[in-house]
């Protein structure tokens, strides 16, 4: 099973799309809430390079936000980063 983990927060509507799209998928996640810590936000920037949410993770490979991750989705690369 891929490891999935999604940087987010409760209301941002990017980050709800892309737990709802994971969801649709029957795909299992961690959903990291960066609210309020800096530690997590900085946590986040170190590991995407990029200070925007959602930034998802698939097997430790850096998809992008929710438009990269729908973009994976649609063209079937999302299917190989979580077989890879």
């Amino acid at each position: 099973m891929a490891e999935i983990i999604v940087y987010l927060n409760k209301t941002c509507p990017y980050c709800t799309r892309a737990k709802s799209l994971l969801d649709r998928r029957g795909l299992a996640f961690q959903a990291i809430d960066v609210t309020g810590s800096d530690a997590l936000w900085r946590e986040m920037e170190q590991r995407s390079g990029r200070s925007t949410i959602p930034q998802v993770f698939i097997n430790n490979t850096h998809v992008g936000g929710f438009d990269e991750l729908n973009a994976a989705d649609k063209s079937g690369k999302l299917d190989k980063l979580l077989n890879s």
